[in-house]
């Protein structure tokens, strides 16, 4: 692999996903060593040398609070090691959820996270982050942040895999999104009504449409934490298309998966559950690595452009200079 070539480190549990990456655009995995002391502080050596490459760690940030300041470390590293720019590569961003104060003396952690994040890499890229009171990542980011969405990777995924789909969102909020999905895969959707009253309290109701009995009911959401949402939802589609009760699919972006959520979606009635890739669950079966991969690419030629143009135009201002 050439020395000039983009450099990718991976942190723990996303080797898979940083592998198929450099593979696809041409990139070198790069070796790295981290590890906890016994005191538990983190430990972290970059044994290929990033100086004068374009570095950009993998990270996805789930069960974030072990892997946050890793990262950093990491991306700090490469800086202070020569790197020619650094980026982070987070299929699933964590904290996107607490994006506002909703009692007095909350820390609005997705925006300190972004600080953080902003302070180390000159970059970002992640897959559908979590979109509520914050509409654009750049309202909270003080370096390029690009959100890619996978709609079209889903509703593809579904025209394949599904006979007669019925594409039905978690919420209001879910509406453009699913019209996407539904418009791939070439379905009728509709949004449900959700009040969510506590962590784990959903209460969730099928608004009035037209009968759509004989098709498959299609639950589509963003993130699959604890699956209370997914299920409130599975025992209303039922209540409404009874014949369909042993047909459904739930399909998540993100599968977070707190502990025995798979299993009691499962038993609430879903034949199949289904997940993209941006975080390794065995219930991944829609890959996102070409849009990752575009993504990186298209990224990585950017900067690049950038940084002849800025030697241009030094290089300009120093000949002004000696006249």
């Amino acid at each position: 692999m050439s020395a000039s070539a983009p450099l990718l480190f991976s942190l723990p549990e996303n080797q898979v996903m940083t592998e198929r990456l450099a593979l696809a655009i041409g990139a070198e995995v790069g070796e790295l060593s981290v590890r906890s002391f016994p005191d538990a502080e983190t430990y972290v050596r970059l044994k290929t040398d990033p100086k004068d490459r374009d570095v950009a760690v993998v990270c996805t940030l789930a069960e974030p609070n072990e892997k946050v300041l890793p990262l950093l470390f990491v991306l700090g590293a490469a800086r202070a090691q020569g790197a020619r720019s650094t980026g982070v590569v987070a299929p699933y961003l964590a904290y996107m959820r607490q994006d506002t104060q909703f009692h007095p003396g909350e820390a609005v952690t997705a925006r300190i996270l972004a600080d953080l994040i902003s302070l180390e890499a000159q970059w970002l890229l992640t897959i559908d982050p979590h979109l509520h009171r914050i509409s654009r990542l750049s309202e909270i980011y003080k370096i390029p942040a690009t959100a890619l969405h996978v709609a079209e990777a889903i509703g593809g995924w579904i025209r394949v895999h599904v006979p007669q789909p019925l594409i039905i969102g978690p919420d209001e909020e879910s509406r453009q999104w699913a019209r996407q999905v539904a418009t791939t895969a070439n379905a009728p959707f509709i949004v449900l009504r959700k009040e969510r009253r506590s962590d784990t309290h959903v209460v969730v109701t099928l608004p009035d449409a037209p009968s759509e009995e004989g098709r498959t009911p299609v639950l589509v959401d963003d993130i699959i934490s604890t699956g209370r949402t997914m299920i409130a939802a599975l025992v209303q589609t039922q209540k409404r298309f009874p014949s369909t009760r042993a047909s459904a699919v739930c399909i998540g972006v993100h599968a977070l998966f707190t502990a025995g959520a798979h299993d009691a979606m499962v038993a609430a009635g879903a034949a199949r559950v289904v997940t993209t890739n941006t975080i390794p669950h065995f219930s991944n079966g829609i890959d996102i690595t070409d849009s990752l991969a575009s993504a990186l690419r298209r990224q990585w030629t950017a900067s690049s452009t950038t940084d002849r143009a800025e030697l241009q135009t030094a290089g300009a201002a120093a000949t002004r200079t000696q006249a």
